[in-house]
């Protein structure tokens, strides 16, 4: 019996097992099959997770309505199109902003922004190595020049005192991306801007719902950006919203997402802007689904919050931090492991999750944008970027590091979340990666 209890659970996976079970009666039989429940699931032992996870229902009724509108009407353009101004509409309610502009996705909301705010070639743009590459293209091709600032290691946030020290005489915006739905330092990021004349972007493709010391993501920078795409939290497939309060942004939005057309004065075209038109059918959908926000932003945060609380002490994990007064909307959950105290790496620890039931990956990104073979080769147009071979930026991504970011990167795992889940669901996650965190305790 002594010997039963003296074996170590390594020593168990490993095939010890057999000759405890074969030697041992009674009590020590209880305690074995304790350990039996206890086994990996990746080494043959059952699911922490038994609960199923059940289908997210998107869209119905509601959308249905606004779809059979939509076909009754003459035209689907959008310009004064019904459904274009039912969304602006319903969007001004979610962020309070003066002047609002649908456009074909994420990326388009931030290219306009960028535009709006007067980049130029050569200038310089500060972000978060961690994101979408969206977030930067925008920059690029109004020839400017994305900066990496480094992000807080527990909210994955960019962090204001890196963001200040990247700072030059070149620096016209920062774009706060509000990583997993969490919000930025914001105030910090509104105070820095302010004292450096720079303009504020919120990257809120993530965030929608989310909230900022009680105020509407989006209301605090300058400009503020969304992503309608597919997997966000209310979507018509592809589409974005792009909105801002301040009148010498403001008026420039629909004028960088038309083709620089002013569909109001009738002015000639005076600047250069592409076309990222949303059609009437997409801002159908999305009107609908604004209508759906709000119970799903707050179930998310309830969620996340549960998930986080049942996770927080246990040895080895780190957990995602969200300010108490913030409402975090959780597009994706995301924990690190600590290397120190757990002997397996992000990838094998994800690997064992995804075995116990739990939707899990191994990291967010390939690794921080800077990293990448066109960030490293400078080769995002063509093979060539024309503002450093004409002599308008030194910047070499080869000699970037951002070391916060990257230490994310080795140790983030990443979960599904969405509002369709029950409570016992995301209990049994939380027991998952416990016991995945103690059978790699080191």
């Amino acid at each position: 019996m002594g010997e039963t209890t003296s074996i170590s659970r390594r020593q168990f996976v490993a095939g010890a097992s057999g000759m405890v079970l074969a030697g041992s009666m009674g009590a020590a039989g209880e305690k074995v099959a304790s350990k039996q429940d206890g086994q990996l699931a990746l080494h043959g032992g059952k699911k922490a997770v038994q609960t199923l996870l059940p289908r997210r229902i998107r869209w119905g009724q509601p959308e249905r309505e606004r779809l059979e509108a939509m076909l009754g009407q003459g035209s689907l353009f959008f310009w004064k199109g019904p459904q274009t101004e039912l969304l602006k509409e319903r969007f001004r309610k979610v962020c309070p902003v003066k002047y609002a502009q649908t456009c074909s996705s994420g990326t388009a909301a931030l290219h306009i922004a960028v535009a709006a705010a007067g980049v130029c070639p050569g200038d310089e743009v500060i972000t978060s190595p961690i994101t979408d590459i969206g977030t930067v293209i925008g920059i690029l091709f109004q020839q400017a020049v994305p900066v990496f600032a480094d992000l807080d290691p527990a909210t994955y946030n960019l962090d204001p005192v890196s963001v200040e020290r990247h700072i030059t005489p070149k620096t016209k915006a920062i774009i706060a991306v509000h990583l997993l739905g969490n919000p930025c330092d914001l105030d910090a990021l509104k105070a820095v801007a302010d004292r450096h004349n720079l303009v504020l972007i919120e990257d809120c493709a993530q965030a929608w719902g989310a909230r900022y010391r009680g105020r509407p993501i989006g209301s605090v920078g300058h400009i503020a950006c969304f992503s309608l795409q597919d997997s966000k939290h209310v979507t018509c497939g592809d589409g974005g919203m792009v909105g801002s309060s301040d009148e010498r942004f403001g008026p420039l939005l629909a004028r960088f997402g038309d083709k620089g057309f002013d569909r109001i004065g009738r002015r000639d075209i005076d600047v250069f802007g592409t076309n990222y038109r949303m059609s009437e059918p997409q801002a159908a959908v999305a009107a609908a689904q604004l209508e759906r926000l709000e119970s799903i932003a707050a179930r998310r945060a309830e969620l996340g919050n549960l998930l986080t609380s049942s996770i927080a002490t246990i040895p080895g994990i780190r957990t995602h931090r969200v300010h108490p007064q913030d409402r975090c909307v959780y597009w994706l959950y995301m924990f690190r492991i600590d290397p120190k105290r757990l002997c397996c790496d992000k990838s094998l620890f994800a690997r064992a999750l995804a075995a116990e039931g739990v939707p899990a990956w191994a990291g967010y990104i390939r690794g921080p944008l800077y990293t990448e073979p066109i960030f490293q080769e400078h080769s995002f147009f063509g093979g060539h970027w024309p503002v450093r071979e004409s002599g308008l930026t030194t910047m070499d991504y080869a000699k970037v590091s951002c070391p916060e970011a990257e230490a994310i990167h080795q140790t983030a795992i990443r979960l599904g979340i969405h509002e369709h889940m029950s409570e016992q669901y995301v209990l049994e996650v939380a027991a998952a990666i416990k016991k995945v965190a103690s059978h790699y305790a080191a």
